[in-house]
């Protein structure tokens, strides 16, 4: 049997709020009685097992508890337990640990944790009782419900800090604007601590709100967005069902008046002044004009259209889609000779209109708009835009075949003060500069040119830039003037064996003429033909026959036969083309088989197509013996180089002074020997002679022989050398030569000093040495008297 006490409840209700509801759940396994179950053992006994049963105190906790100590939630006793310190309690499930503790020797049990109902509202527990010795549970678990008692500690909160609405303008009272959602984190079902009532702090009278459902609506009628566009309503939700001491939250909630199309277009003004020159070109723009709506968007789109008015033909106006304003055109060219000012009535209108305002309208306005025409000096105008002038192509030379007129529109009274002249490439026609009267200046043939183009210009004589333009086009008609003749060149045979009566050719004719009614040609020979005859077919076409049969081509190989065309236009134009017939030889069937020049071919027994074959073979053989001589002088022809390394420097100048006589190491010229040289005999391939025979000129020097065998030696042996390197190069010899009588003039190898030498004998050398012993023998002298 389970026992529950609840010796502290009383005291904690009176505590509780007026209205308060406390939820006490106990669960246990052991605790409801049923019959012992029974088991029946082999030998026959029955076994019976005693139900166990627990004992509380306590089973709710409040939520934020502000102790020091921790809460205490209940005591747990078994009926097992003897008091006598052997029972231990465990606890187990959602907390136990952490939230829930258990004393295991008293099963006092305590809240270590300041709890928030919000965050979970019960704990579910499971407590068993175990003997401390044997670590055996005396009974089975029981699972237990500890649930969490609600306070007012949440104020409501509303589900966005700011709503957002729009609402037709000039909507009724009691629309629907928007609906605000408020939540409050307590108990639902205890007590008022969740129970929410709306109210509206701000936007008053304009706005209302539903106490219990958070719908805002319109609270006024009329609300004109073209007035006040734009509103902030500020929503309060309270705890408590709205009492005193409740909690509270509040939101924003902007809401925009939408346009609806209550405002009419209306103009500014009821007249409207524009002026433009009468040059204005047609689509220019003249001026704007602009009605003005409150509403926007679509609501304020406009139309304008132009309703009567002496201007209406002169001018034209069309909307602007973006700014909507009215703009005004010209439609057609204004004359201020003929009307000063253009006078029109516009009206505008919405284009779209919404029934249930029509009652504010009309939804249209009229305004008049007066355009004035401003003179300018227009340039001369002619009668027609263009100017087609017939003419026949025999029109003699110098005759007047047209005649162009134009104007001054400002000097009405003086239409002869312009001048005209054209342009024409073919200089075929010449115009009057008075009268504008075109004459020709050559004759004219349609077969070569149908139409001829030509400008022609009108200037005003005062003002010479204000010029007008118009084309003169100048249409040459046909006269029969050319006979007609052969279509086309034929290619007419007759066969040996031809009968009498036979059809050889059909023949046709054209004639560059068009006359009006067709062309018609009529056939004729001539003269008559013994061997052929022609036959009208009365349809422009003809028909050549034989007369008679037996042709032979080696009597006559061809036959000309004269045929008259006539024409049936007036004048009536005829000509006379000779046809060539051939004789040929034919098969049974009519066919050609052979004519003139092709039999003799026949009869050598070579035929056109194996003479084309026979000179082919031989420009294709002539081909092949040019292509193999070709590539035999390519394989003849060796490298100007030898070697892979006989490579060309560019050659440098190095300004360099040398040693004089006696550096001989200054350069060694065995650097420039190649080793694949050194074969005797060996020509020099890398230049080209300049002639075959070179030019020697006679040493101007005979009697020096010793000379000329020196260089002509040396030279031989440089030819012959084969360590010489394969190109020019210059060798220069200091060879005094032989019986001089000054002898050696080099100081190289000689003992005597400058001073110890004597000059005397200079004087002896004859008279090319004289300067020279004048120097040397007068310094001598000097040298003596200064050392006496």
């Amino acid at each position: 049997m389970m026992m529950i006490h609840f010796p502290w409840l009383f005291p904690l209700l009176c505590l509780l709020p007026l209205g308060s509801t406390v939820m006490l759940v106990v669960r246990s396994r052991g605790s409801v009685p049923r019959p012992p179950s029974q088991t029946l053992q082999p030998e026959g006994r029955v076994l019976h097992r005693s139900k166990r049963d627990w004992m509380w105190r306590q089973f709710f906790l409040s939520e934020e508890y502000m102790g020091n100590n921790y809460q205490y939630v209940g005591k747990l006793r078994s009926d097992k337990d003897r008091g006598d310190g052997t029972t231990r309690y465990v606890l187990s499930g959602e907390g136990a640990g952490t939230i829930f503790r258990i004393d295991e020797k008293s099963g006092d049990l305590h809240a270590t944790q300041r709890l928030d109902r919000e965050e979970k509202a019960s704990y579910t527990l499971q407590a068993q009782a175990f003997n401390k010795n044997t670590g055996l549970p005396l009974e089975p678990a029981t699972e237990f419900i500890v649930k969490i008692h609600d306070i007012n500690d949440n104020e409501p909160k509303f589900t966005k800090d700011v709503y957002t609405a729009s609402v037709p303008e000039m909507s009724d009272v009691g629309t629907f604007v928007i609906e605000v959602n408020a939540t409050d984190a307590d108990d639902a079902s205890y007590g008022n601590s969740a129970r929410l009532v709306y109210s509206i702090l701000q936007g008053q009278p304009y706005f209302s709100v539903e106490p219990e459902t958070g719908i805002v609506r319109i609270a006024l009628s009329n609300m004109d967005r073209e007035v006040r566009k734009d509103y902030q309503v500020v929503i309060q939700a309270k705890d408590m069902a709205g009492q005193m001491g409740g909690l509270s939250g509040t939101t924003m909630v902007n809401v925009t008046l939408t346009d609806v199309n209550d405002s009419p277009p209306r103009f500014a003004y009821s007249s409207y002044h524009l002026s433009t020159y009468e040059s204005a070109e047609i689509g220019f723009t003249v001026g704007r004009i602009k009605a003005n709506d409150g509403d926007e968007g679509q609501n304020a789109e406009m139309k304008y259209r132009i309703v009567e008015g002496d201007g209406k033909d002169s001018l034209d106006i069309i909307t602007d889609e973006v700014t909507q304003e009215g703009i005004i055109v010209v439609r057609k060219q204004l004359d201020y000779e003929s009307r000063r000012v253009y006078t029109i009535k516009v009206e505008v209108t919405n284009t779209h209109t919404d029934p249930n305002f029509l009652h504010l309208g009309p939804f249209s306005d009229t305004a008049t708009v007066k355009v004035t025409a401003k003179d300018v000096d227009e340039p001369p105008v002619f009668s027609r835009p263009q100017f087609v002038i017939e003419v026949n192509e025999d029109t003699p030379k110098g005759s007047i075949i047209g005649t162009v007129t134009a104007w001054d529109p400002d000097a009405m009274d003086y239409p002869n003060v312009i001048f005209y002249f054209h342009t024409d490439p073919e200089r075929l026609f010449h115009i009057d500069s008075k009268n504008g009267s075109i004459t020709t200046l050559k004759s004219l043939d349609r077969e070569v040119s149908k139409w001829h183009n030509i400008s022609v210009l009108a200037s005003e004589i005062n003002n010479p830039r204000q010029r007008s333009r118009v084309p003169v086009l100048i249409k040459v008609l046909d006269v029969n003037d050319n006979a007609p003749e052969f279509a086309m060149s034929y290619d007419t045979f007759v066969c040996e064996n031809v009968k009498a009566g036979q059809i050889i050719q059909t023949i046709s004719a054209i004639d560059t003429d068009e006359p009006l009614i067709g062309h018609k040609f009529v056939f004729s020979l001539s003269t008559s033909n013994p061997n052929f005859t022609i036959f009208d077919n009365e349809d422009n076409t003809a028909k050549i026959l034989t007369r008679r049969s037996g042709f032979n081509r080696q009597e006559v190989s061809a036959y000309y036969l004269p045929v008259v065309i006539s024409d049936n236009d007036y004048p009536i134009q005829s000509s006379t083309s000779t046809l060539t017939i051939r004789v040929c030889s034919c098969d049974s069937t009519g066919s050609m088989r052979s004519c003139s020049v092709d039999a003799l071919l026949l009869s050598a027994g070579l035929s056109t197509g194996a003479l084309v074959a026979i000179l082919l073979c031989i420009v294709i053989l002539l081909m092949i013996v040019v292509l193999f001589s070709a590539l035999r002088r390519q394989r003849r022809k060796e490298p100007l180089i030898i070697s892979k390394e006989d490579v060309r420097d560019n050659v440098v100048s190095y300004n360099d002074e040398g040693g004089g006589e006696e550096d001989t190491q200054a350069f060694d010229i065995g650097t420039l020997r190649h080793p694949e040289v050194m074969d005797s005999n060996k020509l020099r391939r890398d230049i080209i002679p300049e002639m075959l025979f070179p030019y020697h000129r006679p040493s101007p020097m005979n009697e020096c022989s010793d000379v000329r065998d020196f260089i002509s030696s040396r030279l031989q042996e440089n030819d012959t050398d084969p360590s010489a390197p394969p190109y020019d190069s210059l060798a220069t010899y200091a060879y005094e030569g032989n019986g001089s009588v000054a002898e050696s003039l080099s100081s190289l190898e000689s003992s005597v000093m400058e001073g110890d030498h004597e000059y005397d004998y200079l004087s002896t050398w004859g008279p090319q040495f004289k300067k020279l012993a004048d120097m040397y023998i007068g310094k001598d002298t000097c040298t003596s008297g200064l050392t006496n």
